[in-house]
Order: C-alpha cells, then structure tokens, then sequence
C-alpha cells in the first residue's frame, strides 16, 4: 500500500492547485462585497438639429403604395403657377380652378384644373412644391414616362391600368 498513498497525495495536491486558481465559488464569497471591473467612461454628443426652412427644397415623403391629398405641399395655385410658366396649355391670366387635388403619391402629383371655356386638364408633375416638372398634361396622361416611372399611387389616381 506504500504505492497508493504516494499516488493519492499527488492526486490532492493537483486538485488543490487548480482550484486555487479560480478564488472562491460565488455561493461562498461574501455578500455586498463589490468586484471591481473595467470600466469605460464614453462621452456622447448630439448632433445639432436640422433648422426649419421656409421653403421646402426637397418633396415631403408621401407613401409611393397609395396616393393622398397632398394638403398644400404642392398646393393647386403651385401646379398651376408651373403650367401657365412652363407651357401654353392654360391662358397666362385669368381665373383656373383646380377641380381635383393635387394628389400626392412619392415625389409625385396628380391634379385636374379647369380654365373657363376649355376641357378639363389633367396635370401630372413630380419634385418638391417650389420646383415642380411636369411630366406630363393634357386628357390622358397616361402616358409611357407615367406607366413605366410613376409610382403606383399615382398611376391608380390616373387611372392608368
């Protein structure tokens, strides 16, 4: 038995060693003591917020799925301001209703104005209210550019199928 007893010491003394490595289990380390950590301190700054403009130099987000009124961004007086500069389609004064919308569907317009003495004109234009493009004009406008770039609000408002 003198070989045992060697073999047993040795046995203790390596389980010893490695459980003197490890500290005390957590259920028998006292209570409230506090363990010290790394800690990171981590200054943080906001960024300024955007300033208001008074005019929007960008279009207002409108859903591209389904189209809505565009309530005033663009407003009808600016579609028609746009048409009257941009073609000869209505008459440079003088009054012009708008009878439908502008309504808005993405960075895009429909509207339909009516000058005294003339057919309704249906407008589709697209861009931010201070700098709108018409797309197009006229009693269809569902024309290529509007089917194949038009979002699909826009082209359900102009009935286009």
């Amino acid at each position: 038995m003198p070989r045992i007893r060697p073999l047993v010491l040795a046995t203790a003394a390596t389980a010893v060693l490695l459980a003197a490595g490890c500290g005390k289990p957590p259920d028998l380390r006292e209570q409230g003591v506090p363990v010290p950590s790394p800690s990171v301190v981590v200054e943080t700054t906001r960024p300024p917020l955007p300033q208001a403009s008074a005019t929007p130099s960008t279009a207002p987000t409108f859903s591209e799925s389904y189209y809505v009124a565009c309530l005033g961004n663009p407003s009808g007086d600016q579609v028609v301001a746009t048409v009257r500069a941009k073609t000869r389609l209505l008459p440079k004064t003088g009054t012009v209703s708008v009878t439908t919308g502008p309504l808005c569907s993405g960075a895009w317009q429909y509207t339909i104005v009516q000058a005294p003495g003339k057919d309704a004109l249906v407008v589709v234009t697209k861009g931010a209210p201070a700098a709108l493009q018409i797309v197009t004009a006229g009693s269809d406008v569902c024309t290529i550019t509007v089917r194949t770039q038009a979002p699909a609000g826009l082209l359900a408002a102009a009935r286009c199928s």
